[in-house]
Formats: C-alpha cells, sequence, structure tokens
C-alpha cells in the first residue's frame, strides 16, 4: 500500500500545472514556490512511510502546499492583540501610533520626499528641520536634536559634553534600563568618566559640590522612572543642581526617561515630571524618549540651550545615531497633537489608553463579553474589576482600575487557554492568574473584539 500511495504522488511539472500554484508563481519567487512544493512532497513522503496517511488527492496536497508557502511568506514581525492590560508593552513594541503618525509613514515611505532638501531655497537642506522648530514651540527648548533612542541621547550627551571628563551622578540614580543596558555601561561607550556621589537612598547637594574638579564635564541627573525607593530618602532636587551647575560653569544634564509632555497629575496620577518643566527648573540639557509616555515612535529626543544642541549636531556620532524619514515622520504627526493638550490626550492611543474613564471601561467590556459568550458556550466568561499598568518602566507603582473578562473551563487548563490564544492566527496576548484567563479591556482595540470571538470560537470547539 505504501508503495502505491508513493507512486501516486505528483511530479514537480504537474504541480506546477495545478491552478493553486500558478495563482502563488503570479506574486511569490518562483525559488519559494518550488521549495514549497517539496516540502509538502516531503511531508507527504514521511506521512505515507509512517502510516499516518492511507489515502489522499489532489485537493489535499493543493490545501498543505497553500499552508507551506502562507508560513514562508508570513512576516516574523507579526500584528499582536495586547489582552494583557500593559499600555506601553515593551515586548509588543511599546507604543500604538497615533492616525495622523501612520498617513505620514505611509506618505514618507511610498514616495520621494523632501527629507535633506530645502524646497524654498532649492538646495540641500537639514532633516532636524522638519522636527525642531515643534519640539521647541512644544517644550520651550532654544534647540533640539532626534536621534533612535533615548540611550544613544544620553550617550551622545555626554560624548559631546563629557568626553574624557567626569559626568558626576547620584549613587541612586544608576539604574538599569531593561535588556540589562545600565547607566554607568552607556556612559562607559560615551567615555565619560563616572563619578557616584551620595549613597543609595539619600544624597546632597554637597556630595556633588565636594567632588566638582576641573575635570568636571557635566552634573548628572537621571529620573528613575522604572523603580521606587520608598522611606528614608533624600535627593537632590534639580532646581539645586542647576545652582550648583550655574556656580561652577558646569553644564546640568537631565535623563527623564519617558518623555511627559503633559502634567499627568492633574488626571489622578502620580508626578511625573514633564520636559517643560525640567527646562524650565534650569536643566541646560534634557533627554527623554519619544515611544513611552510621549506616544509616538522609537526614538531619543535631545532638547536645550542652542550652544549644547549645536555642539551635540556636530558630534561625528550623530549621523551614525540619526533617525530615519519613516521615524521622522511618526514623531512629526504625533507632536502636532501636542499643540493641544485635549486635541493630544483624545488622538494619541498611549494617552487615550491611560486616561480612558473608568465608565467607558466598562462598556468597553459589557461589549466584549457579549461578543465572547455568543462565539461559545463551552466557556466561563465573567466581567471582574481589576488593574492595568502603564509599562514601558514608566510609572512603577500606579495601579489604573479596570475592567477585564474572566476566562475559565472544566476542560481546558488556563495554560491551554492562554497558549492557543497565543498561537492565534493574529496573536492574542493575555494575563494568566488563579487559574483564570485575563482580558483587560483597556488595550484591547474595537476592532480587536471580532477577532478575539472569533479565536474563542475556536476554542470552544475544542472543548469536549
Amino acid at each position: 500500500m505504501n508503495k502505491e500511495l508513493l507512486r501516486r504522488l505528483p511530479k514537480m511539472d504537474e504541480l506546477l500545472d495545478m491552478d493553486s500554484v500558478k495563482k502563488y508563481l503570479k506574486d511569490s519567487p518562483r525559488k519559494m514556490v518550488l521549495e514549497s512544493l517539496r516540502e509538502t512532497l516531503d511531508y507527504f513522503r514521511k506521512s505515507i512511510l509512517e502510516g499516518a496517511i492511507e489515502d489522499f488527492n489532489n485537493e489535499d496536497i493543493a490545501n498543505k502546499f497553500e499552508n507551506i508557502i502562507e508560513l514562508h511568506n508570513k512576516s516574523k514581525l507579526n500584528r499582536v492583540i495586547n489582552a494583557a492590560g500593559i499600555v506601553i508593552h515593551t515586548n509588543l513594541g511599546r507604543s500604538i501610533l497615533s492616525e495622523k503618525a501612520m498617513k505620514n509613514v505611509i506618505e514618507v515611505a511610498a514616495n520621494y520626499n523632501n527629507l535633506e532638501y530645502d524646497l524654498e531655497k532649492g538646495q540641500r537642506g537639514s532633516r532636524y528641520s522638519h522636527i525642531e522648530e515643534l519640539i521647541k514651540e512644544i517644550t520651550g527648548a532654544e534647540a533640539a536634536l532626534v536621534v533612535n533612542n533615548n540611550a544613544a541621547a544620553v550617550m551622545l550627551v555626554l560624548n559631546t559634553l563629557c568626553e574624557n571628563k567626569e559626568a558626576i551622578v547620584s549613587r541612586g540614580q544608576l539604574v538599569e534600563i531593561g535588556g540589562s543596558f545600565r547607566v554607568p555601561e552607556v556612559m562607559k561607550f560615551s567615555r565619560a568618566t563616572l563619578v557616584e556621589v551620595g549613597t543609595t537612598n539619600r544624597t546632597h547637594v554637597y556630595d556633588y559640590e565636594n567632588n566638582i574638579k576641573e575635570n568636571t564635564g557635566v552634573l548628572l541627573k537621571v529620573h528613575t522612572s522604572n523603580f521606587k525607593i520608598m522611606g528614608f530618602t533624600e535627593e537632590v532636587s534639580l532646581e539645586e543642581l542647576a545652582v550648583l551647575g550655574k556656580k561652577y560653569s558646569i553644564p546640568v544634564v537631565e535623563d527623564i526617561g519617558s518623555g511627559v509632555l503633559i502634567d499627568l497629575s492633574k488626571y489622578g496620577f502620580i508626578y511625573e515630571p514633564t520636559v517643560q518643566e525640567s527646562l524650565r527648573k534650569g536643566a541646560d540639557v534634557v533627554t527623554f524618549s519619544g515611544d513611552k509616555m510621549l506616544g509616538g515612535p522609537q526614538a531619543g529626543i535631545i532638547v536645550g540651550k542652542k550652544e549644547y544642541i549645536d555642539k551635540i549636531k556636530k558630534n561625528q556620532l550623530t549621523r551614525a545615531l540619526r533617525i530615519d524619514k519613516m521615524t521622522l515622520a511618526a514623531l512629526e504627526g504625533t507632536l502636532k497633537y501636542y499643540v493641544d493638550e485635549e486635541y493630544a490626550i483624545k488622538n494619541i492611543p498611549t494617552l487615550n489608553m491611560m486616561l480612558m474613564s473608568k465608565e467607558d471601561l466598562k462598556k468597553k467590556a459589557f461589549k466584549l463579553r457579549k461578543k465572547l459568550r455568543s462565539a461559545t458556550e463551552n466557556l466561563l466568561f465573567n466581567m471582574a474589576e481589576d488593574y492595568s499598568m502603564v509599562g514601558g518602566g514608566s510609572m512603577p507603582t500606579e495601579k489604573m482600575p479596570t475592567y477585564v473578562i474572566k476566562v475559565k473551563s472544566d476542560k481546558l487548563s488556563e495554560k491551554q487557554i492562554e497558549e492557543m490564544l497565543r498561537k492565534n492566527n493574529v496573536p492574542i496576548v493575555a494575563r494568566v492568574y488563579n487559574g483564570e484567563v485575563i482580558l483587560d479591556v483597556r488595550t484591547i482595540l474595537e476592532e480587536d473584539m471580532d477577532i478575539i470571538a472569533e479565536a474563542f470560537k475556536v476554542i470552544g470547539e475544542n472543548v469536549i
């Protein structure tokens, strides 16, 4: 029987003549089609020899071929649905771009553009001119520069202002910023010499002043956005550091991490320093991220006094760390919302999710639960109150009240359900806690709901 089935396997020329294969030859590389056909034949040969297949027809072969070539065509970087309730989820790409940002990216990616061309003068221009005036308007800075991420921004600033010099920083601010990247290591690559002062929990002005020497390049302040030290603590304020910097003519650099441009304490959140406030308090240079609480693409934004920003622009590292046209387009689209605070909150997904009212979250939860219960009766879906997290190393102690759908089954474990969701055609990332799968509606988009319902319909069909 095995030999008979093996003899029935079509030859490559016959496979290439099949309509389903011809369809892919029009849109896919011929090499990929041939490789997928070979994998298809190998699958059937192996299955026949192992006795796993007792019969097959051309439709079976066509279906297997389509599954294989679709896997080859599928991008490794895929869309996922964030049902975990972590707004700035580092593992899931951090902030979702706004509509204006996405339109800008598509426009410049699909067409030639004036990235480094001055249309008014008809000559070469600077890519930074498209964004600098906007950043200055929003932050009140004298000048601005954008590089590819905030770690690069810190390194570039220190390399420019502090190469072969000393950078004084509080011991309690030597943070690890994720992925084992640490502030001291970033400083080392900038060729600045780190001078730690104070203790983990308490640092005073005199700790800085007692360590100032002729070779001191900058006074550095790092905002510890990804952890909090509670209890017997003291740190030097930015105003105090600015006074000290002026006294000794040493620039004060502050890395605030997340790019907060709106005072969120007005909306019930804990206080986080805004870029505008840091500049008003006397920082000479401020660095921050574009893809965290600012809600834009990955970028490191440097703002401050023109004399220092001009020096940074001339650093040869600036070219190596510069942003591309798509990042620039996305950042401009995001920042334009910040001209008006209400407009920004309404249109920037990160801010909108963070500031969504409890009543609106409740409505979303009711809507999702209804869809899920209509999709399958083989799983239990209960609505409950819970907490979301900001994420992205921002506001680590902040818990945002939310509504969730808790999923449970008598037949499937929570791990099985979570895995099936994660391996869905559009992967769904959820939380697992106390024997239940939890879907937090804060980070679930309206257009995600039908996809989630369809995924649970399939899961329900597997409940026996």
